[in-house]
């Protein structure tokens, strides 16, 4: 009876594999957020976690200076997603449209795209890692969707092409 458990913990485990799972506890300290001051915008993206231990991304989009996004960042150590294909975000916000991002590598300069709306309740978004389009500086790029076997970082981002206040409250990463 004890192996017959055993087995069943295992295979539970290796069905998925939490990226970040937010609570009270959670050390948030390698999240960033970069807004597009980093090109002369002035939007202001603010990351922390709320009284629940929910982690809140929210801000204001401005496109003064031609700016118009902000993005929150999570990088760490190469995590494998050779037995995976989706990644489910548990999410809640402001029924606005956001970007959920990945890369393989922290040096690689283009991301992963998948986009998303945020609806007012809690919901379970599944991103099929295969969907997931290669994209620079707001451009598709001409090469195949993610097959990688790793990822090291995620990100969102909000950028609808008009100013806008946000907010999005983020449970939980897990890959699946």
């Amino acid at each position: 009876m004890k192996s017959i458990i055993l087995i069943i913990l295992i295979s539970i485990t290796m069905q998925s594999n939490i990226i970040f799972n937010f609570n009270k506890a959670s050390d948030i300290s390698n999240w960033s957020v970069v807004d597009d001051v980093v090109m002369g915008g002035k939007s202001l993206g603010k990351f922390h976690l709320n009284k629940e231990g929910i982690g809140v991304f929210e801000g204001r989009v401005s496109l003064d200076n031609n700016g118009g996004f902000s993005s929150l960042r999570y990088e760490f150590i190469e995590m494998s997603t050779k037995t995976y294909s989706k990644i489910i975000l548990k999410v809640r916000g402001d029924d606005k449209k956001y970007q959920f991002r990945i890369k393989e590598k922290i040096s690689d300069s283009h991301s992963y795209i998948a986009s998303f709306e945020a609806t007012k309740h809690w919901q379970s978004i599944e991103i099929p890692l295969s969907k997931m389009y290669p994209a620079f500086r707001g451009r598709t790029l001409d090469i195949s969707n993610f097959n990688g076997n790793s990822i090291e970082t995620i990100a969102f981002l909000i950028g609808n092409k008009k100013a806008e206040n946000f907010k999005l409250e983020i449970a939980s990463i897990v890959l699946e």
